[in-house]
């Protein structure tokens, strides 16, 4: 679970270089076109790897956003060869937007409900 909180928080200093720019294109290609590795033949392997990025927010020197937080959340768990999907979302009134990641159609960081709430825009 170490090695995993240390992956996950190097992968939210990784993502917060691109926040400060406005680089979101930039952060949105990375994500797109991160490589899926080898499935890891582990029960839960979805779950340890989100706990460990939420262990790595605890930790974070400063809040990770959610658009930050969930680009590294998909990262990581393609880099297990888990098929996880960015999704970004929007609600007009008042005007809110979010991001969070899919696994199969599921929400695996967030709340369940998530897109109910907002309107899906894209998904990487």
């Amino acid at each position: 679970m170490s090695f995993l909180m240390l992956q996950a928080y190097l992968l939210l200093i990784r993502f917060d270089l691109y926040l400060p720019r406005g680089n979101f294109s930039a952060l949105y290609d990375r994500v797109r076109n991160y490589a899926t590795g080898k499935k890891v033949e582990v029960v839960d392997a979805t779950e340890r790897i989100c706990s460990a990025m939420d262990m790595a927010c605890i930790w974070y020197w400063k809040e990770a956003l959610c658009l930050q937080r969930s680009a590294a959340t998909a990262c990581l768990l393609k880099r297990y060869g888990i098929p996880a999907q960015l999704v970004i979302g929007a609600q007009l009134m008042p005007f809110k937007a979010h991001a969070w990641v899919e696994v199969d159609g599921c929400v695996v960081n967030d709340k369940p409900y998530m897109p109910e709430i907002y309107a899906v825009l894209d998904r990487c």
